[in-house]
């Protein structure tokens, strides 16, 4: 079988010729237009005599030459690095030389941005535009800069190599707790299995209308494209500016399927939804952080019909886990069990499995375990570690295995319960206490629509809580409301130190709330 990443496209092309493969804006494109966008865009990859496995950086909104770059390399031998469109210079410049990326494919707008940083990039040979006009001076970039049109006509068939499933596809840079985003290393068959894993737990097929509004830079968002490949159905393309986009394009599309995080669960869940909603929206995934129990039953209350897919998964694992919807009434607070070709244990700080009720850390293993880091041995020999002697009986081969991190317990049927990152954890007066346990108390007030809760170094606490929280509200007594509401949900030691309203929360690239940047904010709040 052929197990690489971009088969599923070429294979659906002959399949289903006809078929909408993406939808973006009043564009429609078949899969057999998109197979051949992708075979110009791979010979003009060719032409320049590349070694296999060159990185292509990818720094574009969400559009048809996206996904056309993205395939296209990939079926040239390439790898594909995905570059968060909103990202700025500086960042954008780490990810081009930590990698070496030979050839960027992104705008005027955005390389305009990039003028300052773009000489720093020695391995970039090449800059194609997907909007390339006689206002563009290459002279002052010091690249070669080619129009889309030009690059994709420039067909090389002598210079294809031979494409193996353990060959690199992708590299996926994560925002990470601490320092420089690092590079995840993913092969074809990482990335193919993932695909197909997720594929088959929530039963797409090519009648499904997916609806991809996530940064396809964010792993999570990046599968939106490759399931719908995979089962030959449609994705649409949302480069969203307001929630309420979202809700518009879900009822203007008929969309099926819809993926989300859990801050844009909690801005849209506050929107008022069209019936008719309800009746084509088949399923919707939240991952990167845990649905708070308000949200979800708001969202269960929108879409009775809809069946709802809570999960976890890592950069370094792609997906580990999901909670059937048959499950959300019965335990809700779940994050489930491995998903299909996954493999999921909880170990202690003894080296041991643990038992149902105790805390340790999530630990993956199988094929959907990426490489480790790029060109980062040390941080990789951190994570991607081989399971404890008493797991691996019976195994000739040392097989690694990513420790995640988060800690994380199961139940006694085996349900997978989330309680926090270990970077996130406050330990305060003793104990230890989860952010999430002090946020989703507080979002069921209905003046507070976002929250996050910090643990500030504190000299007599150890860690002392602050909450930072959004609100639509005016109220001048909206922080004693909170307060009054806490003390009565939960026990002294979970009670927040300080608390903080703002107008809105910082979000990373891939839309989650940026902690780490709180966190910088309000570090030294209590050392005078």
């Amino acid at each position: 079988m052929n197990f690489l990443l971009h088969s599923p496209l070429f294979d659906q092309a002959k399949i289903r010729p006809d078929s909408i493969a993406i939808e973006y804006k009043q564009e429609k494109v078949s899969y057999q237009d998109l197979s051949i966008l992708a075979s110009d865009f791979a010979g003009g990859y060719s032409s320049m005599n590349l070694p296999k496995s060159s990185r292509i950086g990818i720094f574009l909104a969400k559009q048809v030459e996206t996904i056309t770059a993205m395939f296209g390399t990939l079926l040239a031998g390439g790898s594909i690095v995905p570059i968060n469109p909103i990202l700025k210079a500086n960042q954008t410049e780490h990810i081009l030389c930590d990698c070496d990326v030979s050839i960027l494919v992104t705008s005027k707008s955005r390389l305009k941005q990039l003028e300052e940083v773009i000489g720093n990039c020695p391995a970039l040979q090449k800059i194609v535009l997907v909007d390339f006009d006689d206002s563009i001076d290459s002279s002052q970039y010091s690249k070669s800069i080619s129009s889309w049109q030009n690059f994709c006509q420039q067909y090389n068939t002598k210079n294809t190599p031979n494409i193996i499933e353990s060959d690199l596809a992708a590299i996926f840079y994560t925002s990470g707790s601490t320092g420089k985003p690092k590079g995840v290393v993913l092969t074809h068959h990482n990335m193919r299995v993932g695909a197909e894993s997720v594929a088959q737990y929530q039963n797409n097929t090519e009648q499904d209308r997916i609806l991809a509004v996530l940064p396809f830079s964010f792993d999570y968002g990046f599968n939106q494209i490759t399931t719908a490949m995979v089962s030959g159905a449609t994705v649409i393309l949302l480069d969203y500016l307001l929630p309420k986009d979202v809700i518009r394009t879900l009822k203007r599309t008929n969309a099926t399927g819809l993926a989300g995080v859990p801050p844009l669960w909690i801005q849209i869940t506050k929107l008022t939804w069209p019936d008719s909603i309800k009746n084509h929206l088949r399923y919707i995934t939240n991952s990167g952080g845990a649905m708070p129990q308000s949200t979800l039953s708001i969202l269960q209350n929108k879409l009775p019909n809809t069946d709802i897919y809570l999960m976890y998964g890592l950069t370094e694992a792609f997906r580990s886990t999901y909670l059937p919807p048959d499950q959300i009434n019965t335990r809700p607070t779940s994050i489930g069990k491995a998903i299909p070709n996954a493999e999921i244990f909880v170990i202690n700080s003894n080296n041991e499995e643990c038992k149902p009720g105790e805390e340790g850390e999530l630990v993956h293993r199988g094929p959907l375990v990426a490489q480790g880091y790029w060109n980062d041995p040390i941080k990789t020999s951190r994570h991607y570690k081989p399971l404890p002697a008493s797991l691996t009986a019976g195994r000739t081969v040392t097989e690694l295995a990513v420790w995640s991190g988060d800690l994380v317990k199961k139940d006694e049927e085996g349900y997978l319960y989330f309680i926090s990152r270990r970077d996130e954890l406050i330990k305060t007066s003793g104990y230890r206490v989860s952010p999430t346990e002090i946020e989703e108390p507080l979002l069921l007030l209905e003046n507070v629509s976002e929250a996050v809760a910090m643990g500030i170094p504190h000299s007599e606490l150890g860690q002392a809580i602050v909450m930072v929280a959004t609100s639509n509200s005016k109220s001048e007594d909206l922080t004693k409301e909170i307060t009054s509401s806490l003390k009565k949900q939960l026990p002294i030691y979970m009670l927040p130190q300080k608390i903080f309203i703002r107008d809105e929360l910082p979000r990373n690239a891939n839309g989650k709330f940026d902690r780490k940047q709180l966190y910088l904010e309000f570090e030294n709040i209590f050392s005078n």
